[in-house]
């Protein structure tokens, strides 16, 4: 009944890598396709580091769901509920919550994007996510709840580490998602993922995942085939964010640049 699939739950549930791309700076929702050819599973879209408006974030989550993608979206820090209410009436099928570091910010996650009994969110009977379509009121909520609103948190502080287990049991989280940058920034080793500390707070996050039956995510590491090998295959990372659009444009330019570069004899030597 949902206008497409929500693959990050039928990915995690069967094993499987829910592979994002990350949208911060193109604004054309054709730039979709661009991800749906490269055989990309979900766009997420990018409000927390972006200059996006709601309107274009509706735009880039309606042309996922129309293209068969799950369209993820990670929210400003403490936006506030009335915010998360608008993207995910908007189209969003997921939303992430940044700088989690307490079971009662998990809680309140949970409680701006379910409908009741499980959340407060205000009910819209045209929903994006079920295609505008007009259907019994609760039949609706019942199954946005269960289908198309997804919540997401950003584990990206020592303190979110100290507290993960917790956070994990949150009855309505569905993701955890290590924000590789952050969290090594606030340990004190900013970038260094092969750093002992930093790999034991992830297999702790790991493990908190898997005793909780909730996805693990990784966000911020886009080079590295080692570190991504290791937590997708050892620590059962399904869900990551493979690039983001402005770095695949900013290196495909230094690229073509730097390869023409090689063959200009017209700019003569000093």
């Amino acid at each position: 009944m949902v206008l497409c699939e929500n693959i990050l739950y039928t990915k995690a549930s069967s094993g499987r890598l829910c592979k994002a791309l990350v949208l911060r700076l193109v604004t054309n929702p054709l730039v979709v396709q661009f991800a749906k050819n490269a055989n990309f599973d979900s766009i997420w879209v990018e409000l927390e580091h972006s200059t996006y408006s709601l309107a274009e974030a509706s735009a880039l989550a309606s042309a996922a769901m129309m293209a068969g993608m799950t369209p993820i979206v990670r929210v400003p820090y403490q936006c506030g509920m009335g915010y998360v209410q608008q993207v995910l009436d908007s189209g969003a099928m997921a939303v992430v919550f940044p700088h989690v570091v307490s079971v009662a910010e998990a809680k309140a996650a949970v409680k701006m994007c379910k409908f009741p009994p499980y959340g407060k969110r205000s009910l819209w009977l045209q929903q994006a996510a079920v295609g505008l379509r007009a259907m019994p009121m609760q039949i609706m909520a019942d199954e946005v709840n269960s289908r198309a609103s997804a919540v997401g948190v950003m584990i990206e502080a020592e303190e979110s580490i100290l507290n993960v287990d917790a956070i994990a049991a949150v009855e309505g989280v569905d993701v955890l998602i290590v924000g590789c940058i952050d969290l090594s920034s606030d340990m004190g080793i900013p970038g260094q993922t092969d750093d002992p500390k930093f790999r034991a707070a992830l297999e702790a996050v790991s493990a908190a995942c898997q005793r909780h039956g909730k996805v693990f995510g990784l966000a911020g590491n886009y080079k590295d085939l080692e570190f991504q090998d290791w937590v997708i295959n050892t620590l059962g990372v399904r869900l990551i964010l493979a690039h983001v659009d402005s770095n695949l444009i900013s290196v495909g330019a230094m690229e073509c640049a730097q390869r023409i570069a090689t063959i200009d004899r017209t700019v003569l030597p000093n």
